[in-house]
């Protein structure tokens, strides 16, 4: 803000550079008021002009061509220095002004008026100014008119500054005035360093904890202490909430690992008298040049920002295979969006059940499988981790449960008993109308809710959702069945069998594959398939790909398997011929 300016030197220099900077909006602005000072006083020629300590850069002007001057040679040099409006009725008789080349040379300047543009404070900036080729003077209601708009073009200036181009938390430079010097910045070629210093939920407890007023603290700190850190040449920007950035030229640019080295330790004072260490991470552009737009090349910072945060790195450049690949997870998202709007290209595929009492098929499960129209088949490993941040997941999960009732309808039709299981997440648990309404869309169809089993994934997140608990109690009660997924893989143990209502436990193809070459494997399944049987729970093995395998869960005590042995995952046509033949097969034996 322009603001403190008289007693921060370090503010003062950041607000002239601003103002002297190009800026398209701002200068036609600037213009219209130059317009209107020489409509209103009669004068040929007006400019406003901003000072710093070397130059008057005229950022507007009616009939006048130059664009900056020594200070020297500059008539502004009086208004300045006085800090108060100063009027040469007649430059040549000026005792300083009859030398300069202005007055000397044709077209020769005979008059100055000039009115200094002022802060609230009384700093001056820079300048109003008249000029004529014919000696003249102002009435008193001129001076005033004069000085009325030097006010008004200071307003001007203050409101463009303040509201526009700087962060109302740590008054540095924000993002939009970063992108706009960048775009005007005349290097070749420069980079863009972005340093985060806070991760964001933390600064949402200290909100709550302490209040905003301790986060602005923070932050104004922050602020404060990276200046100090980084000496920097150029100007430090705020472009987000505990994030700090800054350009230079590529040659000039320090090195990561020394940027990284000058930022070890660093604090930030939420309270004179409580301290925070800063999580600092930083990510770099890379080489950019002026072919790039200022909003590329803060992606690309920001890109390896995020991959540095993402990974744990402490500081990370734009690695262009990267960026392409989260590229093409966004562009997945997009067609997968489409694909689910026009129902075109994602379908399901059934895999069998086989109990190891009877032999019979108990029922399949339904995957989800995608043929995009560009990249071919799409794993759902692939997209279901994007889906599942965002709010395509419920519309996927409603898609995969009308598609797996249409299915169990049609078979129903044809005489076909077969229950579908589908996959879940705690996401779809949570939600508080989900079981009404997957107990309305089963009854709808004329089914039984025992028809239609569901499978939790994320187990863990089911642990920390006391809302998905509630939900699963509440489809058992209904009737349908819940299978756990994946148990005994990754962070699995015994102690989700206390706290989430299950009917199934599904081994995982972990436990499962080596049984029959392993001594330890063999063991663990043994205990587990015994200790699950003991709870009384129906235990199914996935992955199952041989006969030798099939023969020693038959004799651990496993109520069905699943896998390739039996059949892969098959389209529902497909799926009904291999029932038939199954089925045709056991009757002949």
């Amino acid at each position: 803000m322009l603001t403190d300016l008289s007693s921060d030197e370090s503010k003062n220099r950041a607000a002239i550079n601003l103002l002297k900077s190009h800026d398209e909006v701002r200068d036609e602005a600037l213009k219209k008021y130059t317009l209107l000072a020489c409509q209103l006083l009669n004068v040929p020629m007006c400019f406003v002009s901003v000072m710093d300590g070397e130059k008057q850069y005229i950022k507007s002007a009616k009939n006048i061509t130059v664009t900056e001057k020594s200070l020297g040679e500059a008539f502004c040099k009086n208004a300045l220095g006085k800090g108060e409006t100063f009027i040469c009725p007649d430059t040549q008789e000026h005792p300083d002004f009859r030398a300069y080349e202005a007055v000397s040379e044709a077209p020769f300047v005979r008059f100055y008026a000039g009115c200094p543009l002022k802060t609230q404070e009384g700093v001056v900036v820079g300048t109003l100014c008249l000029l004529d080729t014919q000696p003249r003077t102002l009435s008193d209601e001129q001076i005033n008119i004069f000085e009325q708009l030097a006010e008004l073009v200071s307003g001007f200036l203050a409101s463009w500054h303040d509201v526009g181009y700087i962060d109302i938390v740590t008054l540095l430079p924000n993002r939009q005035r970063m992108l706009k010097d960048i775009a005007v910045s005349k290097e070749s070629t420069f980079k863009l360093v972005i340093i985060d210093c806070i991760d964001m939920p933390f600064a949402y407890e200290i909100a709550r904890s302490l209040g905003m007023t301790a986060v602005e603290n923070l932050l104004r700190d922050m602020a404060v202490q990276l200046q100090g850190r980084l000496q920097l040449i150029g100007q430090l920007y705020a472009v987000a909430v505990g994030r700090f950035a800054y350009f230079t030229h590529a040659k000039e640019n320090s090195a990561l690992e020394d940027i990284a080295l000058c930022l070890k330790g660093i604090q930030a004072r939420i309270n004179p008298d409580v301290t925070l260490d800063l999580d600092i991470h930083i990510g770099n552009s890379g080489d950019c040049d002026n072919s790039m737009t200022p909003v590329e090349i803060l992606r690309r910072a920001v890109s390896a920002l995020h991959e540095a945060i993402s990974h744990d790195h402490q500081f990370m450049t734009y690695d262009k295979a990267l960026d392409n690949s989260k590229k093409n997870d966004f562009s997945l998202l997009t067609s997968l969006r489409e694909a689910l709007h026009e129902d075109r290209g994602l379908y399901l595929v059934y895999q069998p059940k086989i109990s190891l009492v009877t032999g019979q098929v108990t029922g399949v499960e339904a995957l989800l499988r995608w043929k995009h129209s560009e990249h071919g088949e799409v794993l759902p490993e692939l997209f279901i981790p994007l889906v599942e941040r965002t709010s395509l997941m419920r519309e996927l999960t409603e898609w995969v449960i009308d598609h797996a009732i249409t299915q169990l309808s049609q078979w129903r039709d044809r005489g076909i008993s077969l229950s579908i299981s589908i996959n879940l997440a705690a996401s779809d648990f949570s939600r508080r109308d989900f079981a009404d309404g997957l107990e309305q869309k089963i009854r709808s169809a004329g089914l039984a809710p025992d028809l239609l089993g569901v499978e939790c994934l994320e187990t863990e997140k089911m642990l920390e959702s006391p809302a998905a608990i509630n939900g699963l109690e509440i489809l058992r009660s209904r009737g349908f069945k819940i299978s756990l997924d994946d148990f005994g893989s990754g962070y699995s143990n015994i102690n989700y069998l206390l706290q989430i209502p299950i009917d199934i436990i599904k081994l995982d193809r972990s436990i499962v594959s080596k049984i029959g070459s392993d001594k330890a494997s063999h063991i663990i399944a043994r205990n587990v398939i015994r200790l699950l049987k003991q709870l009384d729970y129906v235990v199914l093995a996935e992955g199952v790909e041989n006969d030798h395998t099939v023969k020693i869960l038959r004799e651990m005590g496993c109520d069905e398997v699943q896998g390739y042995v039996f059949s892969r995952p098959l389209k529902p046509g497909d799926l009904e011929v291999w029932y038939q033949d199954r089925n045709e097969s056991r009757t002949e034996h």
